[in-house]
């Protein structure tokens, strides 16, 4: 009984995690639109101020384990760190172009894009559920980019496009790097976008509004990607994917709220549907597990 009840703790705990993430994630593309400074800047200074948050996790959270912190990378772990900081560079720069509305329904796609590079790559069967969902969400960003033709919103698209297939990359090479410090490799990746901002621009040349949300960017990125290591841990993989659509509306709801930005009727079509992709296959995927859970459950009382 006693068993049970802890790990309803422990899931409620997960599902908090998971979606407090996904809110502090939605705020991104606010914080990247309010500074005025240029995108190198803006990913020098948030790798900075990550990599000393999340590096300072990484050196704590072993402490309430009791095990030592295991910092070797290997030759896995740096192209994990280089992937990783090269997709948050087209991340960041896709803001700068286009609705944050549009660059969060397009990394929406990311758990399709990475079953079909999973797919190509490695022969990881592609289910059906995953490729109608994704189908119906390629329907959704064509809807939203076709209605950037013409117009400087289709470069951020662009780079929104970009930046989902090196993040889709990175959680196939996660997959299969499964000895590898994920979440240090994290931290230096963060560190490498600090070295290569401060060697192609000034990062000291910045208002004093910028240096507070930049500090405050750098805070949010640290936070949310505890807090998702920690959630996720918590609960079943199809449930923290499903929590994780939360971003999507919570980035449209924060750039309406701070920046005034409604993004035209196309955009927010596109991204219904998008949402309703995701939806319906994190919904399939959850409850495929609670049936499963169940099952097995009947037959241990057995």
């Amino acid at each position: 009984m006693e068993q049970a009840n802890e790990a309803e703790k422990n899931r409620a705990l997960g599902i908090l995690l998971v979606a407090a993430s996904a809110i502090v994630f939605g705020l991104s593309g606010v914080l990247t639109k309010s500074i005025t400074a240029d995108a190198l800047t803006v990913t020098c200074w948030r790798g900075f101020v990550g990599f000393l948050l999340i590096g300072a996790y990484v050196r704590w959270r072993p402490g309430q384990t009791g095990k030592r912190p295991d910092l070797r990378l290997g030759w896995r772990g740096w192209l994990l760190a280089v992937e990783g900081a090269a997709a948050s560079i087209a991340f960041i720069a896709a803001f700068k172009f286009t609705y944050v509305a549009n660059v969060a329904v397009i990394y929406a796609t990311a758990p399709f894009v990475t079953a079909l590079l999973a797919w190509i790559l490695v022969r990881e069967p592609f289910r059906l559920p995953t490729m109608a969902a994704a189908l119906l969400s390629l329907c959704g960003v064509a809807v939203m980019v076709h209605s950037g033709l013409g117009t400087g919103n289709l470069f951020g698209d662009g780079l929104a496009l970009l930046m989902t297939i090196g993040s889709s990359l990175y959680m196939i090479m996660v997959r299969g790097f499964r000895d590898t410090p994920v979440v240090w490799a994290g931290a230096v990746s963060s560190l490498l976008l600090f070295l290569f901002g401060r060697f192609v621009t000034d990062p000291l040349a910045i208002s004093r509004q910028d240096i507070v949300l930049l500090a405050v960017f750098g805070t949010s990125f640290a936070v949310a990607s505890v807090l998702w290591t920690e959630g996720s841990r918590l609960i079943p993989a199809p449930e923290a994917a499903l929590l994780g659509a939360a971003e999507i509306p919570a980035a449209a709801l924060f750039a309406w709220l701070f920046l005034s930005e409604i993004p035209p009727y196309a955009s927010l079509t596109g991204g219904a549907v998008v949402l309703a992709a995701v939806l319906a296959h994190g919904w399939h995927d959850w409850s495929s597990a609670q049936r499963l859970a169940q099952l097995s459950t009947a037959k241990a009382v057995k």
